[in-house]
Formats: structure tokens, C-alpha cells, sequence
């Protein structure tokens, strides 16, 4: 049974959506708080976290934030807040997905159901000796620490900015799947973006100066013409 992590601070919507999900096979666990949603959300024990943005004590976007740093789960911002600004945000720090209220409870548990199949393809490309349980991850001849934010290559540290990192850190996450530009762009950069694509591919042609043997001929950042990039192994 696949355990949910429900971060909602209204009573009425979290007992039928609980109730709901319960019904369709779900294992459910409900905070109100978003202090206590992130300690939860920090304890492992979930498949994925359906996690509302206007929260008590700390709000959906912080949680997101600090969640995806060490924990590599989906989640499901489930929220009232419909502006694009929130969702570019939203995805740029980590979200898997947006649903706004008012939802229909069978779209939920159907996007419920299409992120944790996503997450279980990554997981079945991924041998599980290459996802520590630290969160590090080991793919060739690379390894980085998601919570320190330190990437190796052959054993010796390449120094990464912010957005190189974030952006290498997603690719390595989501490895053998193709991202547009506009994909990449919308995740990393988010509403802090100035509105130039361009940048994704300046910061490809970054990463691979630092992690390729061959930069012209890149083993691990690969260029799919016409549709975008993705991670090899």
C-alpha cells in the first residue's frame, strides 16, 4: 500500500480527500501544519506528498524547497492559488505536479497515480546501488551529495554554481528522459527567470566543460535535436 503525505491546513478538504484516497488503496497521513508537514515529509516513510502552499508556520514552497534537498519523492502541490507565477515557482523548486481547488477527486488520485509511476520508471532505471542512502547519487563516474550540494567527478569535486547544480541534479534524477528547453527552464529557473531560454543551453555547455572527458562529444549530457536534452547511463 502506497502511503500518502497529506500537508493541508483545512480540516474539510483533508477528510474527504483522505477519506477518497483511502478508498482507492491509499495510506493517508495528514498534517495540518507546515513545521510539522516537514518533519514528517523529512522522515521517509512516504511515496509521495500532496502538499498545500498557504500553510501555518511555514508555507508550501519552503517545504518544497527543503523536501527536494534530501528527499527524492514526488510532490503534488494541491492548492488554491491558480496564478502562473506560482506554479513556474513551485516547479522551479521541486514540485512534480500542480492540481488547483477545486479539483475533481478522481483527477487527484489520477495524478496521484501518473507521478508515482513516473517516480517507479526513474527508480527502474537506476540500479538500486546507485542511489545511496544518503540521497547521493552515482552514475559513472559521477556522484553528487543533493544535501551538501557537492558534485565528484572520478573522485575529485568540480565546482558547481547554484543553477548548474540545480540543473544537474534534475537531469540525474530523471535519467534516459528527454526535457525541452522550456521544461528545464520552467524547473530550474522558475519565477526567478528573466524569460530567456537561452540560458538552459549556456549552462548545458557549462556542466559539460566540468563533467565530460570530451565536451564536444558528451558522454553523459546528450543533445536530442530537435526535442531537447537528457541524462545518459
Amino acid at each position: 500500500m502506497k502511503k500518502i503525505l497529506m500537508v493541508e491546513d483545512d480540516i474539510s478538504i483533508s477528510e474527504i480527500v483522505s477519506e477518497f484516497l483511502e478508498i482507492n488503496g491509499y495510506s493517508v497521513t495528514v498534517k495540518a501544519d507546515g513545521l510539522e508537514g516537514l518533519n514528517e515529509a523529512l522522515s521517509g516513510q512516504y511515496d509521495i506528498i500532496l502538499l498545500d502552499l498557504l500553510l501555518p508556520s511555514m508555507d508550501g514552497f519552503e517545504i518544497c524547497k527543503r523536501v527536494r534537498e534530501s528527499v527524492a519523492i514526488p510532490i503534488l502541490m494541491v492548492t488554491a492559488k491558480i496564478e502562473d507565477v506560482d506554479k513556474i515557482r513551485g516547479l522551479g523548486l521541486g514540485a512534480d505536479d500542480y492540481i488547483s481547488k477545486p479539483f475533481s477527486l478522481p483527477e487527484l488520485v489520477a495524478r496521484v497515480k501518473a507521478n508515482l509511476a513516473q517516480y517507479e520508471r526513474v527508480k527502474s532505471v537506476l540500479p538500486p546501488t546507485q542511489i545511496s542512502v544518503d540521497r547521493e547519487i552515482h552514475l559513472g563516474n559521477i556522484r553528487l551529495n543533493p544535501t551538501a550540494r557537492r558534485v565528484y567527478v572520478n573522485g575529485a569535486e568540480v565546482m558547481c554554481k547554484t543553477r548548474e547544480f540545480d540543473l544537474l541534479y534534475f537531469l540525474m534524477m530523471n535519467p534516459e528522459i528527454v526535457f525541452s528547453k522550456e521544461t528545464l527552464y520552467e524547473r530550474i529557473w522558475g519565477m526567478d527567470a528573466l524569460g530567456d531560454i537561452r540560458t538552459v543551453a549556456v549552462h548545458i555547455n557549462r556542466l559539460r566543460e566540468k563533467i565530460e572527458k570530451d565536451p564536444q562529444n558528451p558522454t553523459y549530457i546528450e543533445t536530442v535535436w530537435g526535442a531537447g536534452y537528457r541524462f545518459k547511463i
